[in-house]
């Protein structure tokens, strides 16, 4: 369905622009012979961990009830989304890696520049959320059961995919209005913005503005609630002098939280919020794998490793299937 949407638009847009481009070309991660086959076999490693680990969180999220509440219900969509931007990117970069044609259709091409945007902006807008959560867990623990209900929950994350969906909507129908006349090889594994406005014919200095002022005030807006709720978390901790363990507890789950936002939010920051004057291939190509592949592969280690109730059903479930043997 969305392939068809973009179709339709992508042929009116070149209609209207008198474009002769109907596909691109994806250069992938590196156009040495020799390394092809080296880089697949650590990618689809990378991609059947992402996959095994994400669904595998999602899965004991769901079926363990003791699991259910909003922190375990953010957590459970970190997952999925964490599954969903990574199969937008990775499959179509392995088979690059074992094709010599790299050939992918205009619609195609921006058909995943749409999908990815929206799976990484609601990622950073859940970030916030999360915090957030962790904020009213930790400060305010006796309403916390009141103000965060499943409805409230429900909307929160329904409020961070709208956010992606605008951004990505706004940003892939500027990007459409551009005339691409040649060349058409993108110096990039996947369909990103600002590979793509470096093929326009066209002055791209809109776009490119757009593109900082987007990025630039979501993800400093962002970065700024995860600031003060952790500098809130900080001082009710410093002020109550909880017991030990609770302190433990609310700094581990807290340290979870902020190792993750730290290995997506640096990468991704340093990716989408550089000017196109400043744009460097290379540079774009390593930041871009960080938090397109590994970031989705560490999520689920991240978390179980430094959550002892997942710790536990992992033993609670190794135990049990011993027992049974």
């Amino acid at each position: 369905m969305l392939g068809h949407i973009f179709e339709y638009s992508c042929h009116a847009m070149a209609e209207e622009n008198h474009m002769v481009l109907t596909r691109f070309v994806l250069v992938g991660l590196s156009d040495l012979p020799e390394m092809q086959l080296p880089l697949f076999i650590i990618f689809l490693m990378i991609y059947l961990i992402t996959l095994i680990g994400n669904l595998g969180m999602v899965t004991l999220i769901r079926i363990t009830p003791q699991l259910h509440t909003p922190m375990y219900f953010f957590l459970c969509n970190l997952s999925i989304i964490d599954l969903c931007y990574s199969s937008v990117i990775s499959p179509r970069m392995l088979i690059g890696f074992l094709v010599e044609n790299k050939d992918i259709p205009y619609s195609a091409c921006f058909a995943q520049h749409f999908s990815f945007l929206v799976f990484v902006t609601t990622e950073v807008f859940l970030l916030a959320v999360m915090a957030y959560d962790r904020y009213m867990a930790i400060c305010v623990p006796l309403l916390y059961t009141m103000s965060m209900p499943k409805r409230v929950c429900i909307w929160l994350v329904a409020g961070s995919y709208l956010g992606g969906i605008l951004n990505s909507l706004t940003q892939t129908c500027c990007l459409l209005r551009l005339p691409f006349c040649g060349p058409n090889v993108i110096n990039h594994y996947f369909c990103d913005t600002n590979p793509l406005l470096k093929l326009t014919c066209s002055d791209g200095h809109i776009n490119e503005v757009l593109l900082v002022t987007f990025n630039g005030a979501i993800s400093m807006s962002v970065l700024l609630i995860i600031i003060l709720s952790y500098a809130c978390i900080l001082f009710c901790i410093l002020r109550s002098r909880p017991a030990e363990g609770r302190r433990h507890k609310a700094f581990s789950t807290c340290a979870s939280h902020l190792l993750t936002v730290t290995l997506f939010y640096v990468p991704a920051g340093l990716s989408h919020m550089q000017p196109g004057s400043k744009y460097s291939p290379e540079m774009e190509k390593v930041t871009a794998v960080f938090y397109t592949t590994i970031v989705p592969m560490l999520n689920p280690l991240i978390y179980s490793m430094r959550n002892k109730e997942l710790i536990g059903l992992f033993k609670s479930d190794f135990y049990a299937s011993h027992l049974e043997l």
